[in-house]
């Protein structure tokens, strides 16, 4: 376990808290390994739910360009290779992923909050991505898959900030909370997916995923074939008995 990245096992949830507070939370190249490694424990330790959190008041300032500095062209883009290597083991996980954003995500940042399923934020959670501005690319696909390429071009071509209040109102942010109030939201929305059958979850979110990526007719096959994969195993049996009778 690398000290970059918190990991606590609990009760079903795995959660990933980003640990360089000092570094504003900068993705280096041991965090993208420990945040590989996390996806890897998910899976070992059949998660129920994994958060992704962070210390300190920024969520994550993006690549950490100090790393960087001297670093040959092959260094690089090995780095940046690892980077997406990491994200999309987490994006792959079959178990719910839910991003807790306390703070601003930039680039890199944006990036980590963007792959979970959704994200519940407070007031003081921002999203930026100005890699084009500073010359390099990077955080050009998930963003406008969620915002839609118009807003996310704003975002990447002017530097604009995104507002926690904005991203909510555009679909990035699930849920906005108050300070005081977030451990018990967070606390909230664990609860259901904890007492609801693992594999359903996953294959809601299968459905959904891959649904997306397909025309009308090919989504209604993914979920057709995904409730034959459920009426098989026979899972939902025993959760819908604790519903009782009307």
């Amino acid at each position: 376990m690398s000290d970059t990245l918190v990991q606590g096992f609990s009760d079903g949830v795995l959660t990933l808290t980003l640990n360089r507070p000092q570094a504003r939370n900068a993705l280096n190249l041991a965090l993208c390994d420990a945040l590989l490694g996390g996806a890897r424990r998910a899976l070992a330790e059949q998660a129920r739910v994994v958060l992704i959190r962070a210390n300190g008041p920024v969520f994550c300032a993006g690549a950490d360009i100090k790393e960087r500095q001297g670093m040959a062209d092959d260094a690089i883009r090995a780095r940046r290779l690892r980077a997406f290597a990491a994200y999309d083991a987490i994006e792959r996980l079959p178990m719910p992923v839910v991003a807790v954003v306390e703070g601003p995500a930039i680039g890199s940042g944006a990036e980590i909050a963007a792959l979970a399923d959704f994200i519940i934020a407070t007031p003081a959670a921002s999203f930026r991505t100005p890699e084009a501005l500073w010359g390099t690319i990077g955080a050009t696909q998930r963003l406008p898959r969620i915002l839609g390429k118009r807003l996310a071009k704003d975002l990447m071509l002017t530097g604009r900030t995104l507002s926690a209040a904005e991203a909510l109102t555009h679909g990035l942010v699930a849920r906005l909370v108050a300070p005081e109030a977030l451990e018990a939201e967070v606390a909230a929305v664990l609860a259901p997916m904890l007492k609801a059958p693992a594999s359903a979850l996953a294959m809601a979110k299968r459905c959904i995923e891959e649904g997306l990526a397909r025309d009308p007719r090919g989504a209604l096959a993914t979920e057709l074939l995904a409730i034959e994969e459920n009426l098989a195993a026979a899972e939902w049996k025993q959760a819908m008995a604790g519903f009782g009778h009307a």
